[in-house]
């Protein structure tokens, strides 16, 4: 079993947005990717629960082959910069994907 951080390349989070943040895993091993991907370890439902959050709020969630790249994209609470948002780039909302344990 291994760690996301130790399969990807890339794990980032960013704006989409001032409503949405999103988030991209990077693979530069085209065998890494494939096995995140057979493992099912990110899915829409498993972001929502990893992200407490509402399924429904997973706005969008593919997976690129061309570019070995899983993207999705979660609604925030609050708009970016509104009073009391804690990060108003959503560069730092990647961390609870670094740990995440992929079978293979």
């Amino acid at each position: 079993m291994s760690k996301l951080v130790e399969l990807a390349s890339t794990i980032r989070s960013k704006n989409a947005g001032v409503d949405h943040i999103t988030f991209d895993i990077l693979f530069s091993d085209p065998a890494a990717y494939e096995q995140v991907k057979a493992s099912h370890v990110l899915t829409p439902e498993r972001v929502a629960g990893l992200y407490h959050v509402a399924p429904e709020r997973v706005v969008r969630f593919v997976t690129f082959d061309p570019a070995r790249a899983i993207k999705f994209t979660i609604r925030r609470d609050q708009p970016s910069g509104s009073p009391g948002e804690g990060d108003v780039m959503g560069s730092q909302q990647y961390a609870p994907l670094l740990d995440l344990e992929v079978s293979g």
